[in-house]
């Protein structure tokens, strides 16, 4: 993995989300806790709606265009048939870093 450095966690609200742009389009990252953090696609397959303005709650978002739900740990929709990609991060001394060959290769995980 080819880890680049997206940001320190206290850029992001708690519950709350922000975007970076990627080759992959635009990732969403999610807090969810002080020291709990997820990436995810920004875009909803349902509608297109932009899942950083959704709300965060638990280690879920809720879109904010038609309340989908999504399990920010496999990006399953709750009760719907749809996904949203994932992708691995990880923090070292507050700092947000990202898999780039997971988002510069399409790849989800």
């Amino acid at each position: 993995m080819s880890w680049i450095d997206i940001g320190h966690i206290d850029d992001i609200p708690l519950r709350g989300a922000r975007v970076v742009k990627t080759p992959v389009g635009c990732v969403a990252l999610f807090r969810t806790a002080e020291t709990e953090i997820f990436a995810a696609s920004n875009t909803c397959p349902h509608k297109g709606g932009p899942l950083a303005d959704g709300i965060v709650h638990g280690q879920s978002v809720t879109c904010p265009l038609h309340n989908w739900v999504f399990d920010l740990n496999t990006g399953a929709a709750r009760g719907e048939d749809g996904r949203i990609a994932t992708y691995p991060l990880r923090l070292t001394g507050g700092r947000i870093l990202l898999d780039g060959d997971a988002v510069g290769k399409r790849c989800a995980a």
